[in-house]
């Protein structure tokens, strides 16, 4: 999810061949040729990859920041692996939806499928009450619980784990699906406006339906705490989100730090049991600029 970050990286710099040209570029050309180029290398990565062990994370950072190794390490003790997306602005949703169906797919829990089709009605009746038309978001919705009712085994059209990562790999099926949650999110932020204005101002200067028509409705735009906090408040699930940063403890040590989103206790999955079994079942690192997903041991 980089589409906003810088395409040179680690302080590697472009060969300009004509500076004069160059030097013609208003910023705005030259944003949208960083991000062209990001576009096309983001294109050679999977939208959702294999697992892999978290100790390849280290070797993205051999040369780089000892913390952040030290960090890899404390990771490698708690999580067993890692499964990485597509830096394309739209990683968290991808990670949010592969996480989330996954999940149904493994605990094959019906209650929890019952619980959050409920939440996904209230979605769709508050987008109408704010005057989008049926035909703007229906397909999305309808995709989304089309896979939602797949991974519940014993029925006609039910989905192996091999489908399911197949499925999310599909842009005709994971794109659909990232703007069902775009819309989702859009709808929440709009309905409770008083409650994520002070954050959105913080942002950016712009309304609350601004904010939602140019950093939450299109794709390719990067989500930050508010889209997380909105998503997981509307569809009544938490997340963990763990953060691989070069931060340090005040006592010298190395940990990672994580924050869990949860919504409201009326809206969790099991809200009359125990918190215990409250914990997210979701879990996403967080680099600058990206999500991935993570598997606690």
């Amino acid at each position: 999810m980089q589409n906003k970050q810088a395409v040179l990286e680690d302080g590697q710099a472009a060969h300009v061949t004509d500076t004069h040209d160059w030097d013609n570029f208003v910023d705005d050309d030259i944003m949208q040729q960083k991000s062209a180029i990001h576009a096309e290398e983001a294109k050679k990565i999977p939208f959702l990859g294999d697992k892999e062990p978290i100790s390849s994370l280290a070797a993205e950072y051999q040369s780089g920041s000892p913390i952040l190794l030290e960090k890899i390490k404390v990771l490698d003790e708690q999580y067993a692996a890692i499964r990485r997306t597509r830096g394309d602005g739209n990683c968290f949703f991808r990670g949010f939806m592969f996480s989330y169906l996954e999940h149904i797919l493994v605990s094959q829990d019906q209650a929890e499928v019952d619980r959050i089709q409920a939440n996904i009605e209230k979605s769709r009746n508050a987008l109408q009450s704010l005057g989008y038309a049926d035909l703007t978001f229906e397909d999305f919705f309808a995709l989304f619980i089309e896979q939602l009712e797949g991974v519940v085994q014993g029925k006609e059209g039910s989905i192996s784990h091999e489908e399911l990562v197949s499925r999310c790999r599909d842009p005709s099926v994971s794109d659909y699906v990232v703007m069902f949650f775009r819309f989702v999110t859009s709808a929440e932020i709009q309905k409770r406006s008083v409650f994520f204005e002070p954050f959105i101002m913080g942002l950016t200067n712009t309304t609350v339906e601004q904010f939602c028509k140019s950093s939450v409705e299109p794709m390719g735009e990067e989500s930050d705490h508010v889209q997380i906090t909105a998503l997981s408040d509307a569809l009544g699930v938490p997340i963990r989100v763990v953060y691989l940063d070069r931060s340090s403890c005040d006592n010298g040590g190395v940990s990672v730090n994580h924050h869990d989103f949860m919504p409201t206790a009326s809206d969790l999955p099991n809200a009359s049991v125990s918190a215990e079994k409250n914990n997210p079942f979701i879990t996403l690192l967080y680099r600058p600029g990206h999500y991935d997903i993570l598997y606690p041991k």
